[in-house]
């Protein structure tokens, strides 16, 4: 079976979800693949119960409910999701690039009118430290991300890394753990100036231990359970750490995948794209949110809600160039 629409959104992120929103106030009808198997990308997968500061009106939003909200926002517009399903390959089937052939690993195909690529980073997964061993570990007491801040109270946790995930997931579990240690190579972390000051302030007041500069360099424990995490200087100084849980935050590694191979102008495995309409260099297929590039461009969520509006409002145009759009705000227009 062949379904047919307007719009194929690969990505089921913050960014991908709000540009159904989008397209949806513009009457089109989307189809929406996400290689997960549940909507919300990063945010919901590694993120739920991680805070976000910097989405408007929303002082502070734990990941997931920013995911949930986004994805009840979408709803009336009655989207078709395609879930656990990667896009293997894409299509033009006209000259004008207002007809694409998309097919999905579990081989849904549709026709779409247009495209919009919000893959995030594209397929990731975490950069595990070269630890002989971890593997027995890994799932029990060695995690790469926090689903369940209430699963580590009482514990002896060591956060190895030194970006914003290691230092504000340190700062949030001082509050309930029993200790938190965080491993760094060096003294200056590359998190957010305020967050570095808090973590410096608690270790100053012994509430964190502040394991720099060293770096892991083995594990001990039995049965999958930690018992201690070993790390060295480089100057050759070991130190054993008391650990119940490791939390090893080295960043994601990114996959474009099958993107990689729709020759859309990558740029350092980004889409290039026009700025004012998220337009790539191919009729009829858009980019949005961090997988899309141009000069200056600042990597936020809210960058991304706003290149999504773009987008659909460049589609709309695209597929009825002589079609007048008299543009409502919300308020007046409302939703179905």
């Amino acid at each position: 079976m062949t379904h047919i629409t307007d719009v194929v959104i690969i990505g089921a992120g913050p960014v991908g979800l709000f540009a159904i929103f989008e397209c949806g106030m513009l009457k089109l009808k989307c189809h929406v693949f996400d290689a997960l198997d549940r909507v919300g990308g990063q945010c919901a997968a590694l993120y739920p119960e991680k805070p976000i500061y910097d989405i408007p009106a929303h002082p502070e939003i734990l990941g997931a409910d920013l995911s949930s909200n986004l994805h009840r926002q979408a709803l009336p517009f009655d989207p078709t999701f395609h879930l656990g399903e990667q896009v293997q390959q894409i299509e033009q089937l006209d000259a004008e690039g207002r007809l694409w052939q998309i097919i999905g690993s579990k081989g849904t195909v549709i026709q779409a009118r247009s495209l919009i690529i919000a893959a995030g980073v594209g397929a990731f997964g975490p950069n595990r430290p070269p630890l002989e061993g971890i593997e027995a570990f890994e799932g029990t007491s060695v995690h790469y991300y926090v689903n369940s801040r209430e699963s580590y109270r009482g514990k002896h946790v060591v956060i190895a890394g030194g970006g914003d995930s290691a230092v504000d997931w340190a700062l949030s579990l001082s509050e309930i753990a029993a200790r938190v240690s965080v491993v760094h190579r060096r003294p200056k972390f590359r998190a957010a100036p305020e967050s570095e000051a808090r973590l410096k302030s608690l270790a100053d007041a012994g509430t964190i231990d502040l394991v720099i500069p060293f770096q892991l360099s083995g594990l001990r424990g039995a049965d999958g359970q930690l018992s201690h995490v070993e790390v060295e200087s480089l100057e050759g100084e070991k130190q054993e750490i008391k650990a119940d849980v490791l939390l090893p935050f080295f960043g994601l590694s990114m996959n474009l995948g099958p993107i990689a191979e729709w020759e859309l102008g990558l740029s350092k495995h980004h889409i290039s794209i026009e700025p004012g309409t998220s337009a790539t260099n191919r009729p009829g297929v858009y980019a949005i949110g961090d997988i899309a590039t141009y000069p200056h461009k600042l990597k936020l969520i809210l960058t991304g809600f706003a290149e999504a509006a773009q987008a659909a409002h460049a589609i709309r145009h695209f597929l009825y160039p002589e079609e007048v759009i008299h543009f409502e705000y919300s308020t007046t227009k409302g939703v179905p």
